[in-house]
């Protein structure tokens, strides 16, 4: 990719030092450089305030496409070959891109700054919101997004799931829901459109709530990569980038309840806040329908439930069909979290159980097409997922009921424990 950065004066500018600024006539000569965002990010303003400062102190000409991040004609998500497509195609940087450790998008080719905003999943309500009764309560969430798996975890609610962050706040401002879980900038968003409403926001406990933002760039970027990242220690340094966020940042009590918890397997908050998915509107009325988590203590719930290899091979070619594109072609996460590793089936002190997992699934994915499959096909998978976090096939079969009933810890299988031994 052509990163429009004469690589003689670039090198000469680090060289330099302080300024980071080429020759004037180098500058001259050199083409702008293409800053896209992802597709309906509510920070989009954010984006490019924090792109034209940083891009004027490393003294790079940039011009803001407003073609943004091509998904291609589907409608369920971006994959990680669709952004370096959009990256080769379209942009030399996507500005807003959203990462957190354990999701950092490192098996790709992708280059990528130091952040510039912390942020993720917050509760929302009305700021003089009463409390629901207890199995009153409605809960938004954005569809196929990290605020559904954190809002399904959440015991005697009902669920309301939504399109868009837009439309997910929108819901506790309507009166639709008595609170929702949501990424943070899209209520920002939200309030600079309706200045009189007033939210109590209050942090979320989950592993998938807190992300950055940061600015990718293709793999030949890496001269145009260390410039703004030089720039942006800059902004750090002189305060800029603490006023250009101030208003995007969590509120302290949210922020100070990320700090306690790891981070999440997603690639975003963004991507599912775009609103790709054009399915309808979809009320969800109760955990159990919704396929939601069940919470356990570690150790109970007995053995996990018997399959066998015929199964395994069959639920992995469903998984190449219908998963890998958000979930990644070797469950390591995607646009989706990842479904192997600790962060799925960790040795210990798992909150989630297989029967959880599996109703889950079979209710809500694939994300495009929700239940579309048979109820083998899902025993299938969920066979394939079992062997790959380390269960062993036996000579029974896995049913959907047997998957679906089962309420042992997803903790890694015994195979997966002896790697860790070794």
């Amino acid at each position: 990719m052509n990163t429009r950065l004469i690589p003689l004066a670039a090198a000469c500018a680090l060289a330099a030092g302080a300024a980071l600024t080429p020759a004037p006539a180098a500058a001259a000569a050199a083409a702008a450089v293409r800053v896209c965002s992802l597709p309906g990010t509510p920070t989009a303003a954010l984006d490019t305030a924090v792109a034209r400062e940083a891009f004027r102190l490393a003294g790079i000409a940039a011009t803001f496409t407003t073609h943004g991040i091509d998904g291609g004609d589907d409608d369920d998500g971006i994959s990680a070959h669709e952004l370096v497509k959009s990256l080769d195609r379209h942009c030399d940087v996507i500005a807003g891109f959203p990462r957190s450790a354990i999701a950092d998008a490192s098996d790709t080719t992708l280059l990528f700054s130091q952040g510039y905003l912390r942020s993720g999943y917050v509760s929302v309500a009305l700021r003089h919101a009463r409390t629901a009764p207890a199995g009153k309560e409605v809960v938004a969430a954005t569809y196929a997004s990290p605020a559904q798996l954190i809002a399904v975890q959440q015991q005697n609610v009902r669920f309301d799931l939504e399109n868009t962050s837009e439309r997910t706040v929108d819901a506790v401002a309507t009166g639709r829901a008595q609170r929702a879980i949501v990424w943070y900038p899209a209520v920002v968003a939200y309030q600079a459109a309706h200045p009189k409403q007033a939210f109590r926001i209050g942090p979320t406990s989950s592993p998938y709530a807190g992300w950055q933002l940061v600015f990718a760039f293709g793999a030949r970027s890496a001269e145009l990569q260390q410039r703004v990242d030089a720039a942006l220690s800059r902004m750090k340094d002189n305060g800029r980038l603490a006023a250009l966020t101030r208003k995007w940042t969590l509120p302290d009590n949210a922020q100070e309840a990320r700090d306690t918890h790891a981070a999440p397997r997603f690639l975003d908050g963004a991507f599912a806040s775009a609103g790709r998915l054009r399915a309808a509107v979809v009320a969800v009325r109760g955990a159990a329908a919704a396929g939601g988590f069940i919470k356990v203590a570690a150790g109970t719930g007995g053995d996990a439930p018997a399959f066998d290899a015929a199964q395994v091979a069959h639920g992995k070619q469903l998984y190449g069909d219908a998963c890998a594109k958000c979930h990644g072609a070797n469950l390591e996460g995607n646009t989706a979290p990842a479904l192997s590793g600790p962060s799925f089936a960790p040795l210990s002190h798992s909150h989630l159980t297989i029967g959880g997992i599996f109703g889950y699934m079979s209710t809500n994915m694939p994300a495009d097409q929700p239940g579309k499959m048979k109820d083998e096909e899902y025993a299938d998978l969920m066979a394939f997922l079992l062997s790959s976090n380390g269960y062993l096939p036996g000579k029974d079969k896995l049913t959907a009921d047997a998957a679906r009933a089962s309420t042992t810890p997803l903790v890694v299988g015994p195979a997966g424990h002896k790697e860790a031994s070794q």
